[in-house]
C-alpha cells in the first residue's frame, strides 16, 4: 500500500547513510495509517496495542527520520509537543485550532497558497512548503469551554 513511500524512505536512509531496519519501517507504516495528527508517545502507544515489540526510542528517532525526508510534517499547535502528520499523498492545508478542548479542523484556501507564492517571490525565496495555523475557540457543544465562544 505505500510501497512508493517505503522506496522514498529506503533511498533517503541508503544516502544518508542510516541503518535499514524493519523496525523504521513498521513505524513508517503506523505514521502513514495513522488518522490525523498524532504524537510520538500516541504513535508507539497505538503500537504496542497491535504487539508492537518496536522500542519508543526507534519510534522518536524514525519519526525525525520521517520528517527529514518530507514523508511527515512536524507540527506544533501551541501545546509545546511535537505532533506529526504524513504528507504522502496529502495536498497542502490549513489549521484552526481550539485552545480550550484542542480540536484541531483541517481546511484549504487557495489564496492562501498564492499569497504564500507572492511572498516568497518578493522576498526572493524559494518556497518548500508552509504551516498555517488560527488559534481560536471553537463553537463545539462538548467544548470544555464552549461558553466563552
Amino acid at each position: 500500500m505505500h510501497a512508493a513511500a517505503i522506496e522514498e524512505f529506503r533511498q533517503y536512509l541508503k544516502k544518508e547513510n542510516h541503518r535499514i531496519t524493519p523496525e523504521r519501517f513498521e513505524v513508517l507504516d503506523y505514521a502513514l495509517d495513522y488518522e490525523g495528527h498524532f504524537g510520538a508517545d500516541e504513535l508507539y502507544v497505538k503500537m504496542k496495542s497491535n504487539s508492537s515489540n518496536v522500542s519508543r526510542a526507534t519510534v522518536y528517532n524514525t519519526l525525525e527520520l520521517l520528517a527529514s525526508c518530507d514523508l511527515l510534517s512536524k507540527r506544533n499547535f501551541g501545546e509545546n509537543k511535537t505532533r506529526y502528520e504524513s504528507n504522502f499523498n496529502r495536498n497542502s492545508h490549513e489549521h484552526l485550532i481550539c485552545i480550550n478542548c484542542g480540536t484541531i479542523k483541517e481546511f484549504s484556501e487557495p489564496q492562501i497558497e498564492v499569497i504564500v507564492r507572492e511572498a516568497a517571490e518578493k522576498l526572493g525565496f524559494v518556497s518548500t512548503g508552509h504551516s498555517f495555523n488560527i488559534f481560536g475557540k471553537c463553537s463545539n457543544t462538548n467544548c470544555k469551554q464552549n461558553k466563552n465562544v
